[in-house]
């Protein structure tokens, strides 16, 4: 582990091969302790490449807090919707929202659900269901991140001052909140020293087995805390709990000596580690923010003024306070951080119909957390958006036996060689004896030729990034992606081609 970890820093044959492998959390942390800042960024831009890891950066927006109006809070959801952002569901703040207008909050959470339809992310969630707290903890200024670390724990108390009787009178709603989700948080910080801050793990594991029992995608949070042991004790409750990203907390819970790099190194040992290899911070910094992007983070969570996560992420000590409108800081910080822009950062509406389409036409019984071979079908996105609205309304062209009716004759090429032609691959292994491969991305097109080669009986051939020859050469073509503007340019040399939406 330890040698395939360091060749893996300028190797992506061996970053490759460190994906499939069987890993040990310890050996992990212990390997990455020891490398550099600069080999650490260097290792986790390597996870953020096809198919080793998610290469999208992605904003989540906390759209609540418990003092404002509905009509801000739809305001909030629905510019958030027209963005491509996904929704973080404060639950506490969406109940308590819901009582001054007379209702429940799983009811208002149902209205958010029929008036959008990006992915809806559910956080601030016990065994009875929405967590409630008292005006003191609800309108917080966020002390503990505007003063700067280092706290092991809410200095309130937050989670002992639950108003649990609030809690159990809508405990009948509790498999309703999950059921409009897509995703569904729990925090393991009390396992790591953090008792004021999160519930106990009990109860975090109710609410993960609950997630998993309806499909959802699970996040995990959990502290940076002292760079090493609260780390494993994270990474390890996350492995049990079968998550499916892992959510990194810096700021005032960074504990180590040295926060940026304590803070690096958690998210490039997170990117190995994730089963769905998808990391995002719910907190940090934005020295943090800056160097975690450069080491393999996916995801920052921010929000609108009054919400949390509007101060919690991009800002520092003494600047980061309540009111803070984090979403434009962070996609400021996002753009100067991430130099390989093969999507628009953060990704964007458009982005998340492609991906919801994608996922649509492979059926949601072949991707993640199913396999070809050592590799998921794609990572923890896909099987968050399954879930969502927009993946129910999604229109596509062809689907997997409309494919397979289109083919006829012995070869077939595939015009794009990522997630989505592996399944189509799969399926029309046995129909032709010979499949091409072809995409503009010599890398993406030969990892995918070998992987494919080694878990079909059809013949998979490289087609060098020569869509015109690999149509030529084959009976039939397929563009396989599902990014309109590709997907145009493809079928301009390519005309005769099926193309999937």
């Amino acid at each position: 582990m330890y040698d395939l970890i360091k060749e893996s820093i300028s190797d992506d044959n061996a970053a490759l091969e460190l994906a499939k492998s069987e890993k040990n959390v310890v050996e992990v942390v212990d390997v990455i302790s020891e490398l550099s800042l600069n080999d650490v960024e260097k290792l986790g831009t390597r996870f953020k490449k096809f198919p080793i890891g998610c290469d999208l950066h992605e904003v989540v927006l906390g759209t609540c807090s418990s003092d404002l109006e509905k009509i801000d809070l739809f305001g909030n959801c629905m510019l958030s919707n027209m963005i491509g952002a996904s929704i973080h569901i404060c639950a506490y703040a969406f109940s308590d929202i819901g009582e001054k207008y007379g209702q429940r909050g799983v009811e208002v959470i149902e209205e958010v659900y029929n008036s959008t339809d990006v992915p809806l992310d559910l956080d601030h969630f016990g065994k009875y269901g929405a967590m409630r707290f008292p005006k003191e903890i609800v309108k917080c200024g966020g002390a503990c991140y505007n003063k700067g670390p280092g706290f092991t724990g809410c200095p309130q108390g937050r989670i002992h001052k639950r108003l649990i009787e609030k809690e159990k009178a809508e405990a009948g709603d509790i498999e309703k909140w999950i059921e409009f989700s897509s995703s569904v948080a729990v925090n393991l910080t009390s396992e790591q020293g953090g008792e004021e801050h999160s519930a106990p793990i009990e109860e975090a594991k109710y609410v993960a087995d609950l997630a998993k029992k309806h499909g959802k995608g699970l996040e995990t949070i959990m502290f940076v805390g002292d760079g090493y042991d609260d780390l494993i004790t994270g990474f390890e409750r996350a492995i049990d709990f079968n998550a499916d990203i892992f959510v990194i907390e810096g700021g005032p819970f960074n504990l180590s000596d040295n926060p940026n790099e304590a803070f690096a190194k958690a998210i490039v040992a997170s990117r190995i580690l994730c089963p769905g290899k998808v990391v995002a911070t719910n907190g940090a910094y934005e020295s943090e923010c800056r160097v975690g992007l450069r080491s393999g983070l996916n995801i920052i969570i921010t929000g609108f003024p009054n919400n949390h996560h509007g101060y919690m992420a991009g800002y520092s000590p003494k600047t980061a306070r309540r009111g803070n409108f984090g979403l434009p800081r962070v996609i400021k910080i996002m753009n100067e951080e991430i130099k390989d822009k093969t999507t628009r950062i953060p990704i964007q509406r458009e982005e998340l119909i492609s991906l919801s389409q994608a996922v649509k036409i492979a059926g949601s019984d072949n991707i993640y957390p199913n396999k070809i071979g050592s590799f998921t079908v794609g990572d923890a996105h896909w099987g968050v958006i399954k879930n969502s609205k927009l993946y129910k309304t999604s229109n596509i062209d062809n689907n997997l036996n409309d494919i397979s009716n289109y083919v006829d004759g012995s070869s077939v090429a595939l015009f794009g060689g990522r997630f989505l032609s592996w399944v189509i691959a799969k399926e029309l292994d046995k129909m032709v004896d010979e499949i091409i491969i072809s995409d503009a991305n010599p890398w993406i097109e030969e990892v995918t030729v070998n992987h494919l080669q080694k878990e079909l009986d059809s013949t998979i051939i490289s087609g060098n990034s020569d869509d015109v020859n690999a149509y030529e050469t084959a009976d039939n073509g397929i563009i396989t992606s599902t990014v309109k503007g590709v997907s145009e340019q493809v079928l301009k040399k390519v005309p005769g081609a099926l193309k999937l939406v």
